[in-house]
């Protein structure tokens, strides 16, 4: 159950954005506070971001009018600014033509800060989140980064409110389902202890996958071994793989999940980015989580 946070987590969070939030045009002074950065800076009109989690969390915290420019791969929502801009290998020269007065990331890739600190330009970088707390924070964060602070602060109450439901729909098991998450074809995984092995975790799921950096490359042997009640498909768009593909690969037609039906493509984006649209993803699993029957006790 998602426990909803107290009060003064919003204003934790609106200071922290701005502990995070680079000035390039600030004051020197290191043990000035941070919230005086937050005066000088503004509320900025001119928003890049470079990575589509934070260019959905900008728009969802109501602050897409202020957004000029998006990297190639923020598609969502619809209408987004997209550009050839690159997050991966960003180019400040590039960046600084959208005349930004705030641009926001996941990483500082190739000294970007300094860079646009040289011309005078704030920088919020969020990294990837590691759990859902990191993505209520993050949102926070970029409410208080944007002027948004009231809405933010509406949008993860009402995630909160909305998970614990959707929890709450997912049936009781005395042994939870076994899945297997396909991140390509080559069998690359997730364990229970990254961000979207704690999602499953919630809905009543257990990851075949164990040990490495939370992202082990299993074998299809190893995979058929290990007889998964259940498994997801996150390589639909990337790499073509189906439920059809993934019944016709050898010896696979023996899995509990290939033979009862249980193999889903999901949305790769929903799957992987985690932002507000997790609430999204995890409706999804949880309607394909009920859906499988809970065994009956032996008599």
């Amino acid at each position: 159950m998602v426990v909803p946070h107290a009060p003064r987590r919003i204003l934790a969070a609106g200071i922290a954005a701005f502990a995070l939030l680079v000035a390039g045009c600030g004051s020197s002074d290191d043990t000035a506070p941070a919230d005086d950065t937050a005066t000088e800076a503004g509320t900025p009109q001119a928003i890049v971001s470079l990575s589509p989690t934070t260019t959905e969390m900008l728009y969802a915290v109501g602050a897409g009018d202020q957004v000029v420019a998006v990297d190639d791969q923020s598609d969502f929502p619809a209408d987004v600014p997209v550009t050839d801009l690159s997050g991966y290998t960003p180019n400040v020269e590039a960046i600084l033509g959208y005349e930004p007065d705030l641009v926001v990331t996941n990483a500082d890739t190739g000294d970007l800060v300094a860079g646009l600190a040289q011309a005078g330009v704030q920088t919020l970088i969020l990294p990837a989140a590691t759990t859902l707390d990191d993505t209520y924070g993050q949102i926070e964060q970029v409410g208080a980064a944007t002027g948004h602070i009231a809405e933010a602060a509406e949008l993860v109450a009402s995630m909160q409110t909305e998970i614990e439901q959707i929890v709450a729909t997912v049936p009781q098991r005395d042994v939870p389902l076994r899945y297997y998450h396909e991140l390509d074809n080559t069998f690359y995984s997730v364990t229970d202890d990254t961000y979207i092995g704690q999602i499953y975790s919630m809905l009543g799921l257990t990851s075949i996958a164990t040990g490495g950096d939370g992202y082990p490359q299993l074998s299809a042997e190893y995979i058929v071994e290990q007889n998964p009640d259940v498994i997801f498909l996150a390589d639909g768009q990337c790499c073509g793989v189906t439920p059809e593909v993934v019944a016709q690969r050898a010896g696979w037609n023996e899995i509990t999940a290939v033979r009862d039906g249980h193999v889903y493509v999901v949305d790769e984006d929903l799957a992987s980015r985690w932002g507000p649209r997790v609430v999204d993803f995890m409706r999804e699993v949880a309607a394909i989580v009920t859906a499988i029957p809970v065994a009956q006790p032996a008599p």
